[in-house]
């Protein structure tokens, strides 16, 4: 599943495309929503925006009828095409919604949670109504913010390994982001944000901020800039040079040179180094 990172990045492409242009036509595979093809047919695309690994597409008002949004979550199999309206993507998927803008179209493919709603019902839909605060797309997220959810009761007590993917806790989190956060912030996977001494807690929200933006500026890129770049030179594939810890059981630290080890948390898959991030005692 994409990360918030890459959903964001999706978001900026689709803005690219239809974002400030009139919708020529406009596609919905569900027939609940069919009559609403015309309605918004010919409206202008106001803004497109991500929240957590949601992409919004929002329609401007015309005569008596207010704006509309488009909501869709990617899940496990949905993908967003851009290309010319005029000319399908090559894919056994199934279209499930789409919008043109002459000459470029925004397509949507296999996902399935896709809702029609008034903006300002948006906190109605219920994985918007949880999230937790979103560094990529919140300009208003503060440390002391990020501070406050680990004091609140409900995540105190939990272990990181599991809290971080908890879209309520911190929004657009997925598995690569949560080994790398735990790594940069020296953190083994077991502690839980009360047991955290103040500089364990101000690591750990640095290490949030930073491997979520550097992702989505990188591309999906978290390690160290230079030294990604470093095994880029030496010819090192995509996917070899990507991340510090995550994906690379077996391999050496690249801060102390142990033993990266791999574990299962909350049923998917955590990489540490053993040494940088100790078993708490």
């Amino acid at each position: 599943m994409p990360e918030g990172p890459e959903i964001r990045r999706m978001v900026d492409d689709i803005e690219a495309a239809i974002g400030g242009r009139d919708a020529d036509t406009v596609f919905f595979a569900f027939e609940r929503y069919k009559g609403f093809e015309s309605a918004l047919g010919g409206r202008r695309v106001t803004a497109v925006e991500a929240r957590g690994k949601a992409v919004l597409v929002f329609f401007a008002a015309r005569g008596d009828d207010a704006p509309w949004c488009v909501y869709s979550h990617n899940q496990l199999y949905g993908q967003w095409r851009i290309g010319r309206s005029n000319a399908l993507p090559t894919t056994r998927r199934q279209l499930r919604f789409a919008v043109t803008a002459e000459p470029r179209a925004a397509r949507l493919y296999s996902a399935s949670d896709i809702r029609l709603i008034r903006p300002d019902a948006l906190d109605e839909v219920p994985y918007l109504a949880k999230l937790g605060p979103d560094l990529l797309n919140d300009a208003d997220v503060d440390d002391d913010r990020l501070a406050q959810q680990l004091n609140e009761a409900r995540f105190a007590g939990r272990a990181l390994g599991g809290l971080l993917l908890d879209q309520g806790f911190i929004a657009g989190v997925g598995n690569y982001l949560r080994s790398e956060i735990l790594f940069v912030a020296g953190l083994h996977p077991a502690r839980k944000p009360k047991s955290l001494t103040g500089d364990e807690r101000a690591r750990l929200i640095a290490a949030t901020r930073c491997m979520i933006e550097r992702a989505y500026r990188l591309k999906g890129i978290t390690n160290d800039p230079q030294r990604a770049q470093h095994l880029k030179t030496q010819g090192k594939r995509f996917g070899a040079r990507r991340h510090m810890v995550f994906g690379r059981a077996g391999q050496g630290c690249y801060d102390c040179g142990a033993g990266i080890e791999k574990s299962t948390v909350a049923s998917r898959r955590l990489y540490r180094c053993p040494h940088c991030q100790p078993v708490p005692s």
